[in-house]
């Protein structure tokens, strides 16, 4: 059974690591990286972001986050979404990003967009089943992003 709690810092280690896998799996940790995954509490919560993290059998299994977006006609940004390689296809990131959602909706967000890559085919069908579709038109700060989407509330 997964089960989806708040971010504390109990889950610091367990954000970074996730998201490491990851991105090192495929690219390489980026100055934006380090800053979000090794303080998640000054870069993301403080500033009005939230974590969420989903648990399996008191492990965290998976992560993401909601951070406040800087970019005109976009509330958050759904970002440092990731999954434990013997959790994925369990539906998981699913569940985090439709409740990613829900609370971005409580928090009166109108639109959210993320930042992605197109080599990473199963997260972009996750997104766009989640109903994100695919944006253009502002720079991102990180080089391995090729592909932005968003999400109208």
């Amino acid at each position: 059974m997964i089960t989806i709690v708040p971010y504390t810092d109990v889950y610091a280690s367990s954000f970074k690591e996730l998201n490491q896998w990851w991105i090192e799996q495929y690219f390489a940790m980026e100055p934006l990286d380090h800053k979000a995954l090794d303080d998640p509490k000054g870069y993301i919560l403080d500033k009005g972001g939230y974590i969420m993290v989903a648990l399996v059998a008191g492990k965290a299994v998976g992560v993401c986050a909601l951070v406040k977006s800087e970019l005109e006609g976009y509330d958050y940004e759904l970002s440092k979404m990731g999954v434990a390689p013997n959790a994925h296809g369990k539906g998981i990131g699913y569940q985090l990003g439709k409740a990613i959602i829900e609370k971005a909706i409580a928090l009166n967000a109108k639109n959210i967009y993320l930042e992605s890559n197109s080599v990473l085919k199963p997260a972009l069908h996750l997104y766009r089943k989640l109903g994100f579709k695919e944006i253009t038109g502002f720079p991102s700060p990180y080089s391995r992003s090729d592909v932005q989407m968003g999400l109208e509330l």
